[in-house]
């Protein structure tokens, strides 16, 4: 028979797709193959999973595009493509240092379009061939390659003869006895005549991963190749015996539990006889990897002792998997291996300065911790807090500082966490156990020292889990952090060298034990000029990146950033500020998308039809109604401006609040009436005016709660407008506590205040004494074009707010 099948009339169309198609080759059809020519440049199919071996034919699913377009101009054309396996399978889109270096010609034999957009091709091998010289990767890989010639062996040499008769033995066997393989396959293997494809025929079906199959294929020595089969072919059948031996022997009466033991013992009886045992092997890794280690001797007791009781487990048992994850997690902690911090504080400068624009105490404090660290060769880590509203930078200073020190950089968010075990860890009595989320970033980092960033450390929350909170004061007290106890690793870790950055918004949310265990560093919000620099600086060329358009194709002119700043955002950091900026970028992108014409520079006429209108400036009104005072707040994302309205109407002296007023600002509207009406001569009034109208006090926006003693001031100088009629002082703010003493006291959040009163354009600012050293820590382009009057009593408060010219149509105040 000079072909097993015809290609010519075979039908193709029941064939399997994973199934093999081997038509049997002569001795005549084997060596017209190796003396045909073939191009010396071939396009390249890679194989995943497989290897083709000459004279062999199999089925390819094809899927790849590329590979797609290479099957169907091949098909077109010579049908002469070359067939390559890939070193790794897991590769979709492969290079040529992905392949191995030789490969097989194929000639397409038949091509099927499956219905899922794939192909399958019938492919015959022909020749072995090496890669000389990669050519191109798209539309596909081609190459230009060298045919490989295989080694003339004497057919009569006795040696040979018996190797190849016991190849096919050994393949019969293995047929015979695995119950996977069809009988039909003996009878091709039994019609095979040629000693050189009997090799590559077993080579190609023999159940040996990719890379033993191209061992063979790449082996041009007759002899060796068959050698290599034979270990094979040896190693399968003494596998087969064994399996079908331990069967025999567990057949009877098998449930799940006894199917299970017999898995077991199935892979117990195969790893005795390989010589080893996996459990055996993990617990020597483990030796190995302990006597690395640079813990204390402690610690390696307790590993030693728990690595002892691992070996007493039964492996299928639950516990085993607990025990075992314990002592890698142990392995895997960075004991005492620390990163080398890098010293250089006017590098440390220049990263701070890039990073952040502004920020100046903070930047110093960072750099007196990195001088004293450099001066003293070590000390235990300061616990740094920084506080301010949202989007000033706090999270991405630790960033900075971590790349300043040389630092690996962990951060661990603690907004809304609630339970006790996420910080300390679960003890090892379930299967879940894990150790806390500092251990956890600890092991991450890889080293014991890393800049430890926890956020947001005011919005810990509470349950019946236990109080977070109260478990970070462990954490972060540098006496007691040198022996931190996690109850999953259950002794004692260091923490003493890891340097602890908390971020907060409100620091009054923060309990006072844990407060008091950090600095704590107030990162304020920025200036209008501040953040047009910001912008300018940082966030406009990082959305440019983002979104993909180049430098060229936009720009924001100062003043459109500023009516940005003023009108569209409305707080202290820069977050809000960013996505508008995004927003006005992403619309560019789409005008460089669409083709449309634009102008380079976006001014501040474009930014109603790019944002739509903005919500406008909080500005100050005027002073035309008497009881209307501009106050200064402290909100959480930054500083505010509010009024405070007073009116007076015929009575018996009641007060009413309104404005969703909480507790001490009530109490401070009743402590200004009551000095007003112990000190009405300071308002040319009897006492008997104040029995004879009713005062109502509202606070605009009554649907955000305020609360607060920093309007003290404020309430009084509206109650003594209101009863006097005279007007406020124009463009006028102020913020200080009252006493019924008639003290004024300071209040904070000063900073806040003053930016806020700079955007509302407030002139003059009346403050108490004591916040004089306050502004005097600001820096002097943040005051400018104000003028600041202190005071320590409450009659100087009235003195320089309220003007003798009363306001028009005043209310007739009759006693």
């Amino acid at each position: 028979m000079s072909n097993f099948f015809d290609k010519k009339t075979i039908n193709f169309s029941g064939l399997d797709q994973d199934a093999e198609f081997i038509p049997l080759i002569t001795a005549e059809d084997e060596k017209n193959m190796n003396n045909a020519s073939y191009p010396d440049e071939l396009a390249l199919l890679p194989l995943r999973n497989n290897v083709l071996f000459p004279g062999v034919v199999i089925p390819i699913t094809v899927g790849r595009d590329k590979s797609i377009k290479l099957i169907q101009e091949a098909n077109k054309g010579s049908k002469i493509i070359g067939v390559i396996s890939q070193k790794n399978p897991e590769v979709e889109t492969p290079e040529f240092t992905d392949l191995h270096s030789v490969g097989t010609v194929a000639q397409i034999i038949r091509l099927f379009k499956m219905p899922d957009g794939s192909s399958t091709v019938i492919i015959q091998g022909k020749r072995r061939f090496e890669i000389t010289q990669p050519l191109q990767t798209v539309p596909y890989m081609k190459a230009q390659v060298k045919m490989l010639t295989e080694e003339e062996v004497d057919q009569e040499d006795e040696e040979l003869k018996v190797m190849f008769s016991t190849i096919k033995d050994l393949a019969l066997q293995i047929i015979q006895e695995s119950p996977n393989i069809p009988s039909e396959a003996s009878f091709a293997i039994g019609n095979i005549d040629t000693p050189t494809f009997l090799v590559n025929f077993i080579s190609s079906n023999m159940n040996a991963d990719v890379s033993k199959k191209q061992e063979m294929l790449r082996e041009m020595d007759l002899k060796k190749r068959v050698t290599l089969v034979l270990e094979h072919l040896t190693l399968e059948i003494q596998m087969l015996e064994m399996k079908n031996e331990i069967q025999s022997k567990v057949r009877k009466d098998i449930d799940q539990q006894q199917r299970e033991y017999f898995l077991h013992q199935q892979m117990k009886t195969i790893q005795d006889e390989l010589g080893g045992n996996p459990q055996d092997q993990d617990v020597l890794e483990m030796r190995d990897k302990a006597i690395q280690k640079k813990w204390s001797k402690e610690v390696a007791e307790v590993f030693k002792k728990e690595l002892m009781k691992l070996e007493r487990m039964n492996p299928p048992g639950a516990e085993y998997t607990v025990q075992l994850n314990y002592l890698d997690t142990m392995l895997e902690l960075p004991w005492n291996e620390f990163s080398k911090d890098n010293l250089d504080l006017k590098r440390a400068e220049k990263i701070l300065e890039r990073d952040h624009y502004g920020l100046e105490k903070v930047k110093k404090r960072i750099l007196e911790y990195l001088a004293v660290l450099k001066l003293k060769g070590n000390m235990k880590s300061p616990i740094l807090c920084f506080y301010g509203p949202p989007g000033v930078g706090k999270t991405s200073l630790g960033k900075s500082i971590a790349e300043a020190l040389g630092r690996k950089y962990v951060r661990m968010s603690l907004g809304g966490l609630h339970d006790e075990s996420e910080i300390r860890g679960h003890r090892r009595t379930y299967i879940g156990a894990m150790p806390g989320r500092v251990i956890q970033n600890i092991k991450k980092a890889g080293i014991s020292n890393p800049v430890f960033v926890l956020d947001e450390v005011d919005k810990l929350g509470r349950s019946n889990h236990g109080d977070p909170s109260s478990a970070l004061l462990e954490v972060l007290d540098p006496e007691q952090n040198a022996e931190f106890h996690d109850n999953y690793i259950d002794t004692e870790y260091d923490l003493s060298r890891v340097m602890f950055i908390a971020t907060a918004n409100n620091l009054g949310e923060i309990q006072g034990p844990l407060r008091d265990r950090m600095e704590l560093i107030e990162v304020n919000g920025y200036t209008v000029e501040e953040k047009i620099e910001i912008a300018k600086r940082h966030l406009l060329p990082k959305q440019i990146k983002l979104h993909g358009i180049a430098k060229k194709d936009i720009q924001i002119d100062k003043k459109a950033l500023e009516k940005i700043v003023e009108e569209y955002t409305g707080e202290s950091g820069v977050r809000g500020l960013d996505k508008v900026i995004a927003k006005i970028v992403r619309n560019r992108a789409r005008q460089i998308a669409m083709e449309e014409e634009f102008v380079t520079k976006v001014t501040s006429n474009d930014l109603f039809d790019i944002l739509g209108s903005g919500h406008g400036k909080t500005k100050y009104g005027n002073n035309d109604v008497a009881g209307v005072v501009t106050g200064l707040a402290w909100t959480s994302i930054g500083g505010d401006i509010l009024f405070i309205e007073s009116s007076i109407t015929k009575g018996k002296g009641k007060l009413t609040l309104t404005g969703n007023l909480g507790d001490v600002m009530k109490e401070s509207a009743v402590i200004a009436l009551e000095y007003l009406k112990s000190h009405s001569e300071l308002i040319g009034l009897e006492q008997s005016v104040f029995d004879q109208h009713n005062i109502h006090v509202h606070v605009p926006e009554g649907a955000t709660p305020k609360d607060g003693p920093s309007a003290g001031i404020t309430m009084l100088t509206s109650l003594a407008s209101s009863y006097s009629q005279r007007k406020v002082k124009k463009n006028l703010a102020m913020t200080g506590e009252i006493t019924l003493r008639g003290d004024v006291l300071p209040v904070g959040g000063i900073k806040e205040k003053i930016l806020a009163a700079k955007r509302a354009k407030i002139k003059e600012i009346i403050l108490c004494e004591k916040n004089r050293k306050d502004i005097e820590e600001i820096k002097a382009d943040y005051l400018k074009g104000l003028t600041f009057h202190y005071v320590t009593k409450m009659d100087e408060v009235l003195e320089i707010a309220l003007t003798k010219t009363k306001v028009k149509n005043p209310r007739l105040i009759t006693v």
